[in-house]
Parts: C-alpha cells; sequence; structure tokens
C-alpha cells in the first residue's frame, strides 16, 4: 500500500492522476456535447434527452459524485504541481520562446483551469442546483441566454475550455506513454480538432436559444 501512496504523491504519480482524469473529461465533454445538440431538434427533444437522463435514477448520481471527485483531483493536483514548479523556480524567465512546443494552450494552462472551475460552478448553479417546481431544463436555457451577458459569458468559457483542452488532451496521451515521434503530430493536430469541435459546439448553443427565446 505504501508504494501506491509514494507513488500516486510523486511528481510522476500527480501528472499521471492529471492525465487520467483529464482525459476522462474530455471525454464527459464529447457526451455532454453530443447530448446538448439535442436542442437543435426543439423543446421536446431535448426535454426528452433530459427526461431520460432523470431516469436512469442513482445511476446518473454516480457519475456526478464520480465527476465531481474526479474534478477535485485533477484540481487540486494540477495547483499543487503548479505551486511546487514555482517554488522551484521562483524567477521567472524574462522571456518566453515557443521553442519546444509552447502554445497559448501550455502557457496558460493554470490560468484557464481556474477559470473553467469557476464557470462550471456558476453552470451548476444555473442549470443543475436550481428550482424546477415551475419550470423545466429548456424554459431555463431560454431564460438564461435571452440575456446577452449570460450569452457572452458562456461564449468566452467555452473558448477557454476550448484552450485548455487543446493542450491538455494531447498532453495526457503523452504523460501515459501513449505517444510515438511517428504519431505524436497527428494526437496533436486531433486534440486541436476536438478543442475546436468543443468551442464551436458548445459555443453556438447560447446563441442559438437567444436568437429563439
Amino acid at each position: 500500500m505504501n508504494w501506491l501512496v509514494n507513488t500516486l504523491t510523486s511528481s510522476i504519480g500527480k501528472k499521471l492522476m492529471m492525465a487520467v482524469t483529464g482525459l476522462c473529461f474530455c471525454g464527459f465533454l464529447a457526451v455532454h456535447l453530443i447530448g446538448n445538440l439535442t436542442i437543435y431538434g426543439g423543446k421536446e427533444m431535448f426535454l426528452g434527452y433530459v427526461e431520460h437522463l432523470h431516469a436512469l435514477g442513482i445511476l446518473i448520481n454516480l457519475a456526478e459524485f464520480g465527476l465531481i471527485a474526479l474534478a477535485l483531483i485533477h484540481i487540486i493536483t494540477g495547483l499543487t504541481l503548479y505551486l511546487q514548479n514555482l517554488k522551484a523556480r521562483p524567477i521567472r524567465y524574462n522571456t518566453y520562446k515557443s521553442a519546444g512546443g509552447r502554445t497559448i494552450g501550455s502557457a496558460t494552462m493554470p490560468y484557464t483551469g481556474i477559470l473553467i472551475m469557476l464557470f462550471v460552478l456558476l453552470h451548476l448553479l444555473t442549470f443543475r442546483f436550481v428550482d424546477k417546481t415551475n419550470t423545466n431544463d429548456f424554459q431555463i436555457l431560454v431564460t438564461t441566454f435571452s440575456q446577452f451577458g449570460s450569452v457572452l459569458i458562456y461564449i468566452v468559457a467555452v473558448i477557454i475550455a476550448a484552450i485548455h483542452v487543446s493542450h491538455g488532451l494531447w498532453s495526457g496521451f503523452q504523460t501515459l506513454g501513449l505517444s510515438h515521434p511517428k504519431y505524436m503530430p497527428i494526437i496533436m493536430g486531433l486534440s486541436v480538432v476536438f478543442a475546436v469541435i468543443v468551442g464551436v459546439g458548445f459555443g453556438f448553443i447560447p446563441i442559438y436559444v437567444s436568437l429563439i427565446a
């Protein structure tokens, strides 16, 4: 048991946990996006999707608790690694170079991660933990995105998420050793494509809903 604890608390162990939890969230984003696309089918189709989720009962609750656990592990581990890196290099470099594959995604990972966490909390308070006694999920969606400020916040948030994912996805594969010099450029390219799909896919939903509101 000690070897497991020592491994998970080591720098390599933390990076492995970041990779696994990050890839899990990429999978969640894909599934969540597919479900949300039912909004384009109209009110009945969207509410049918929501009702199907609720019909899962305890399974959906377990999935939610699992996502919360993954989020806590990912966030705490990420911040720990970031602080450790700062401690190891207290004096920041005067100039930042793009050499070595440095991108806007890799350079902003800690900051985009924190912003995503704040947005997720806002998202849950707006759509999940809200009184639905006299309303439904479709009406909440329409009411929320009838406000320009909400549409803007949501679009900015999904762009930030896309930037985070553009680096996090391929980095996760690399950390787990699932990389090869021959195939890594392809994996990196697919990560960018996935990030664009996430950004555009989620980003157009509030625009569409605001138009039908």
